[in-house]
């Protein structure tokens, strides 16, 4: 009986290399890349994305890169069924499943499975209308109110997940939490490999890169996307980069700005992701640094059973 294929899942923070490690483990085994960083999905959403333009894309296909207009919601559910399908078909064309990103509830629904909790576009809507008015504070405050451990966990300018817990205890009367996926063999027997860099040295490529894709474009792509419905979207729009990029063609804040702005939020998601990432002890944890990566991972990879 043929062996069934193991995807490999290549996950992290930002700015750690994580694509071209992808780009080079599909080429060796023969694999197919699917995206797992949301903002990823949106067309049109390059620069800010830092997307590996196609004519480096050696060749491979990638999945679920694309997907989306810049007036869609993206959503965990439509993402999860989508490339839970991509999975299965690479899979039975005997290819190998290379899975690249570092969008968190993204990585958790597709790999354990997660039964997403229900949700309702009344209350949705409801709370969408008090996050307008009130702004991140009054919804965290109901938050503090009806879950206080959610509200603790939570980046408290994250409106849309603050959002989702609220209504996520109102529908369910149970704390946010109580919804989260447990731990165990990941779908697939997927492997699953971290990468991860040294903070100062992981700070400074986040500023260079951050830079260079205000250099080379980031404003003029966002102003292209306005007419196609950017300042539309629920989720586009917010992206970090494109948020800061449409105050400075609004005036409200400088090119410079901009780009300081970005950085630190960057690096404020950098820390979310190491966080969240860092208590799963599933992973295997590289330094992208070090000498030979492709061979230490490969070798890794042996190591497991491969």
């Amino acid at each position: 009986m043929t062996t069934p294929i193991r995807p490999i899942a290549v996950i992290g923070p930002t700015a750690t290399g994580k694509s071209d490690l992808a780009l080079d483990l599909a080429q060796r085994l023969d694999g197919e890349i699917i995206n797992i960083d949301a903002m990823a999905q949106y067309r049109g959403m390059d620069i800010g994305t830092a997307k590996v333009p196609v004519p480096e894309r050696r060749g491979i296909a990638h999945h679920q890169i694309d997907v989306l207009d810049v007036v869609d919601t993206a959503t965990v559910a439509r993402y999860q069924q989508a490339a839970e399908a991509d999975i299965e078909a690479i899979r039975e064309r005997g290819r190998r499943p290379v899975i690249v990103g570092g969008s968190m509830l993204y990585v958790q629904a597709l790999l354990d499975g997660w039964q997403l909790p229900p949700t309702d576009p009344a209350v949705r809507a409801r709370w969408e209308e008090v996050l307008r008015i009130g702004g991140t504070e009054a919804v965290l405050a109901e938050l503090r109110r009806v879950d206080p451990v959610a509200a603790a966990t939570i980046l408290p300018t994250d409106g849309r997940r603050l959002v989702r817990a609220v209504e996520v205890v109102e529908l369910t009367g149970r704390p946010f939490a109580a919804s989260a996926p447990t731990k165990g063999q990941p779908r697939w027997e997927t492997h699953l490999i971290g990468l991860d860099r040294e903070t100062e040295l992981l700070d400074s490529r986040i500023a260079l890169r951050t830079e260079r894709m205000f250099d080379t474009g980031l404003i003029e792509e966002v102003e292209q996307l306005i007419p196609l419905g950017l300042r539309d979207g629920v989720t586009a729009r917010r992206a970090i980069g494109y948020e800061q990029a449409l105050e400075v063609l609004d005036g409200t804040m400088t090119r410079a700005e901009a780009i300081e702005t970005t950085a630190a939020g960057t690096r404020r998601y950098v820390r979310r992701q190491r966080s969240w990432f860092r208590r799963d002890p599933r992973i295997v944890w590289f330094d992208p640094g070090a000498d030979d990566l492709l061979a230490r991972v490969l070798d890794g990879l042996a190591a497991a059973g491969e």
